[in-house]
């Protein structure tokens, strides 16, 4: 064995919002933790968070960089259903400066970071697996632990080395850009709205996104389909929304996963969580809750793995995930497949959105990341009226 390869409880890969969450849990539980992350990279996101996340995890006042009041949902035909958030409002982050706070606050818990690219584990010695990682200058770190957290992202390497079928995901790619607020806003355009277009020539599977972040905004969208410009219609979003000549600050693309993955563990010594875990809502295309929560389970089951030393405790992070949003993820997926195939269901699905039953109950769901049950009536008038949306009964 090499006397000077650091020894650690747990390496967690990648520095998102998940592998950030999971090491810093880890290490005020008194776990020797390494956060291993690429560094320079940041997430197209719109950079929402609701407020159960501010509570849950105790994200300080200074972090949001915007506080929406409003969702606009933008119809192919322009009309337009503004929801408005009573009594409340959707946090915005910047994820270039949020991940790294996270990322400081691991550290501060007393994770050790490096900086580096996963290249594999090495298990040579039973119930020693040594993680492997490439430096910038090419050379190779060594870190000896006894389990691993993967949250390396929707085309996770450690999913696809450890856990079967990882490479299966279903994925929806997302691009944006982050442009600098023009000091004469366009027309239309509220530094407290999130704006969410449901237009084919912005996506054909998808949804387009004017989001505010203060001084900033996030404007994108997202397909599945390999064939269609995402830069050409993010430069049409632009365009209609009166920011063409607004300046660009960064540009962002990266695979965004839409379904969660059959299995998170490999039975030994590896979990998964976040996007590597395919935990992005489908249809919301909403991550960054269900990345930091999947962090908090997969460090959960982590200590208990490294408590008890059964690896079986690994699959407690699923099991505890999907019975609490496994249902919503659910409900999610079969409305993406219906209500987005084309611009005829996305009129009728803005439609349905002027619907206060909807509006209410959706937004008690966002918020507090929950199905309600507290108002039957409510459930019930909305079933037969998206019925008669789907029948073609209604008026769009």
């Amino acid at each position: 064995m090499n006397l000077e390869r650091p020894i650690f409880d747990a390496v967690v890969v990648g520095g998102g919002p998940a592998g950030a969450t999971a090491a810093q849990q880890l290490a005020e539980a008194g776990n020797r933790v390494l956060l291993l992350d690429r560094g320079g990279r940041i997430k197209p996101c719109g950079g929402a968070i609701p407020p159960r996340l501010i509570r849950d995890f105790a994200i300080p006042e200074h972090m949001l960089v915007a506080r929406a009041r409003c969702a606009r949902m933008v119809a192919p035909s322009r009309k337009h259903v503004d929801i408005p958030i009573d009594n409340g409002f959707v946090g915005m982050v910047d994820r270039e400066h949020f991940d790294e706070w996270l990322r400081q606050r691991a550290a501060q818990a007393g994770a050790q970071r490096a900086t580096g690219t996963f290249v594999g584990i090495d298990r040579g010695t039973p119930d020693q697996p040594v993680v492997r990682y490439r430096l910038a200058d090419g050379s190779v770190g060594e870190a000896q632990t006894r389990v691993v957290i993967g949250a390396d992202g929707a085309r996770s390497a450690v999913a696809k080395q450890n856990i079967a079928h990882a490479e299966r995901m279903p994925c929806v790619f997302a691009y944006h850009e982050i442009l600098r607020t023009p000091s004469q806003a366009p027309a239309g355009y509220h530094p407290e709205r999130c704006d969410v277009v449901y237009q084919g020539h912005i996506s054909p599977d998808f949804y387009g996104w004017v989001f505010p972040h203060g001084h900033t905004m996030s404007v994108g969208t997202g397909s599945a389909n390999k064939g269609f410009s995402l830069r050409d219609a993010v430069a049409t979003l632009r365009a209609q929304n009166g920011l063409q000549h607004a300046t660009t600050v960064r540009r962002e693309g990266a695979p965004i996963p839409m379904k969660p993955l059959p299995r998170w563990d490999n039975g030994r010594d590896v979990v998964l969580a976040g996007d590597a875990a395919g935990v992005v809502a489908p249809a919301s295309g909403e991550g960054i809750y269900y990345a930091m929560l999947g962090g908090q389970l997969a460090a959960e089951a982590a200590h208990a793995y490294l408590r008890g030393g059964n690896p079986a405790a690994l699959r407690q992070a699923r099991k505890k995930f999907m019975r609490a949003h496994g249902k919503i993820f659910w409900v999610l997926g079969i409305m993406q497949a219906f209500w987005y195939r084309n611009n005829a269901r996305r009129e009728r699905f803005v439609k349905i959105c002027e619907d206060h039953d909807v509006q209410q109950i959706t937004f008690d769901a966002y918020m507090n990341k929950r199905l309600v049950r507290r108002q039957p009536m409510a459930h019930i008038k909305i079933f037969f009226k998206d019925l008669a949306h789907l029948l073609g009964l209604a008026r769009v």
